[in-house]
């Protein structure tokens, strides 16, 4: 199998819509299966809004104080706002490997390794998704999520990890399900990690090139 060429990497300014965010995936991930178009990573942020995955549960939802979209990717109830970096992920698994777990499992090593560079150990939990640190007193927070779809086994969707976004509205949802007491959401904010959001992109950037290979710079005019 040959390795695929690298795959682009766009960061968008200013908030994306969602729909319309969804909109341009849809249509780059059907140009990467017709060979089209290189593989993509589209970093970006939403204005505030809450998406359901595909096995959220209606009382999940605990105030609708944002938009809602319901969703074809994986996972429950999550919030998107500013401060917090999504990466949208369209890599053609038909020309890596045919393995959703496998592939799942890379997403997480490549946010651990993004945290690390930023000085922060994310570590996986056994069934739950999404990558955790741990707090005083027992208590585990997540501070990045996953949740991503397949379509001819090119892959949409992708991660988003919290930087500096406002905590408080994930009040409003039961994120990803996980209800528990001692479990939370943080953010590299609250952990008192100063980073902006460019130079979380480059831990991120750094780590994508050594989990799953070199990335080139989009054109603006190739720009999701």
């Amino acid at each position: 199998m040959n390795p695929p060429e690298p795959a682009e990497w766009s960061v968008s300014a200013g908030l994306v819509a969602y729909a319309e965010a969804v909109l341009a995936m849809e249509e780059c991930v059907a140009a990467i299966h017709r060979a089209e178009r290189r593989e993509r990573i589209w970093l970006l942020e939403h204005p505030p809004l809450y998406t359901a995955g595909t096995s959220a549960k209606d009382h999940d939802l605990l105030d609708a104080r944002f938009p809602v979209f319901r969703t074809g990717r994986g996972g429950q109830y999550t919030y998107h706002g500013p401060g917090q970096r999504v990466a949208y992920v369209m890599l053609d698994l038909n020309r890596r490997r045919r393995d959703v777990r496998l592939f799942v499992r890379d997403l997480e090593e490549w946010l651990i390794r993004a945290l690390a560079r930023l000085g922060v150990r994310g570590e996986r939990r056994d069934g739950r998704v999404g990558i955790w640190v741990t707090s005083g007193g027992g208590r585990e927070d997540k501070i990045a999520a996953i949740g991503v779809r397949l379509k001819h086994w090119v892959s949409y969707h992708g991660i988003s990890l919290n930087v500096c976004p406002d905590l408080s509205h994930y009040s409003g949802i039961v994120p990803c399900g996980v209800a528990q007491e001692g479990f939370g959401v943080t953010s590299l904010a609250t952990l008192g990690i100063d980073v902006s959001l460019p130079q979380a992109d480059a831990a991120l950037k750094a780590a994508f090139a050594d989990v799953f290979g070199p990335v080139t710079e989009a054109l603006d005019e190739e720009r999701v």
